[in-house]
């Protein structure tokens, strides 16, 4: 099932020009992401007191179509794509109305707070991603 968060494009998000940096868009899809856990009761503040992870990115791609400028609403769609013990992919589109602006693809891995070493997704969190993985398929 892919998620929706709506943003707006505020002045310190773009250049001199009023177009976005391409930087911003990846800051964009991270607040997706992050609300995306927070939906289903998987905050990284949660994450961290109670089980000593935290998911963090290791990776992604992003293939630019179009800008997105000054005062633009954004759409970030969020989708849980691979699972694995230690991380997740995610795919991600923003768009502009019916204009594609970027799409990409994030790999987060599951690290231990204290050693900073991949570990493990908390079994519950495991359960929770694997059963919304199945329903999206």
């Amino acid at each position: 099932m892919t998620f929706t968060y709506k943003l707006r494009v505020f002045f310190e998000d773009t250049d001199a020009a009023g177009v976005v940096y391409y930087g911003n868009y990846l800051r964009f899809m991270e607040r997706a992401r992050s609300e995306w856990f927070l939906q289903r009761s998987i905050g990284m503040k949660s994450l961290m007191e109670h089980h000593h992870r935290v998911f963090v990115v290791s990776r992604t791609e992003i293939d630019y179509r179009r800008s997105a400028k000054l005062e633009d609403l954004l759409e970030v769609s969020v989708e849980l794509i691979e699972l694995k013990r230690v991380s997740a992919v995610f795919k991600q589109v923003i768009r502009c109305g019916d204009v594609l602006v970027c799409e990409g693809k994030t790999r987060v891995g599951c690290v231990d707070t204290v050693t900073l070493r991949p570990s493990p997704i908390p079994a519950v969190v495991y359960d929770e991603l694997q059963h919304l993985l199945r329903t999206a398929q």
